[in-house]
């Protein structure tokens, strides 16, 4: 199975449309297949400039390890100059916070990875989790 356009879309609306309280931070979500290439992208107005480069170096870092960034950035707390090395090697190729989700077909398969970035990595999480959810998909550690 390959996520499609019409998942992706889904993926970023619904985790747009999260509740966020009042006045949340702009985000910003990417999409990207199994081979970390972008399949949607979209950025709330107001958004940072180097939202998208997080995000996605978010979901291209969660494809990268196998695992979700939240469990990245717990391996990387025991393991700080491995982690380092692997941000250096990749050219910056990994975030490491959470919000790097990846997206698994029901079966446990990794088809892809959403990475959010604008909110705290908890928001950003549970904003990407609703989406991949929404498309129908599974996500995270599911083997």
């Amino acid at each position: 199975m390959t996520l499609t356009l019409a998942q992706a879309r889904t993926i970023i609306d619904t985790a747009l449309a999260q509740p966020r309280g009042d006045n949340p931070p702009a985000l910003a979500v990417v999409v990207l297949d199994a081979g970390a290439h972008p399949v949607a992208f979209a950025r709330e107005d107001g958004a940072s400039l180097f939202r998208f480069d997080i995000a996605k170096a978010k979901a291209t870092g969660a494809l990268g390890m196998g695992a979700d960034t939240r469990v990245i950035a717990g391996r990387a707390a025991n393991n700080p100059a491995f982690f380092q090395s692997v941000v250096a090697v990749t050219g910056g190729q990994l975030a490491l916070s959470p919000g790097g989700v990846l997206i698994r077909e029901l079966e446990g398969t990794a088809i892809g990875a959403v990475g959010i970035s604008g909110d705290t990595g908890d928001c950003d999480e549970a904003c990407a989790i609703a989406g991949i959810l929404a498309a129908g998909l599974t996500h995270g550690d599911v083997k």
